[in-house]
């Protein structure tokens, strides 16, 4: 199967019937993935949740949590086997438009410091480093280095 973008892909907002299927792609994407309650708590404090479906499914999603004139991305996650075809671009598009509309100048996200394909993402999308921090993200042994980065939206 190509996962090439042909269909038309709609981004919804994140719904609590969504989580189950959010779920599976984080486990297939994550070696520490995020918990059903995380996504839950989420939703319930009313962050910005977002799905993108190509066909009714669900390829990618994404929150963020929004806080006076900041934004923080929280998750984004796009779906292994459609990953390096675009819905990753496409919902870092959105998020900066709807961050912007919401009154947000930056945004800002941790990444695991051995995330090389989020790297170039978010470095295309305008993100520069603006500092680590030590052991942040759960590991096999220890912790792994979480690297902090900022993108203006304004």
């Amino acid at each position: 199967m190509s996962a090439v973008m042909e269909a038309q892909p709609r981004i919804e907002p994140m719904r609590v019937d969504d989580v189950d299927t959010v779920l599976e792609i984080e486990r297939l994407a994550h070696p520490y993935p995020w918990s059903r309650a995380n996504f839950i708590d989420s939703l319930n404090a009313g962050y910005s949740a977002w799905t993108c479906r190509v066909d009714g499914l669900v390829v990618c999603y994404a929150v963020v949590m929004r806080v006076l004139e900041e934004a923080h991305l929280l998750n984004i996650t796009v779906r292994p086997e459609w990953q390096r075809h675009g819905y990753g671009m496409l919902m870092m598009t959105h998020l900066f438009s709807t961050a912007r509309a919401h009154g947000a100048k930056r945004l800002f996200l941790e990444m695991r410091l051995s995330n090389q394909a989020g790297a170039g993402l978010y470095r295309r999308c305008g993100f520069a480093e603006i500092g680590q921090r030590k052991g942040y993200y759960a590991a096999a042994v220890g912790g792994e280095d979480a690297v902090v980065m900022a993108a203006m939206l304004s």
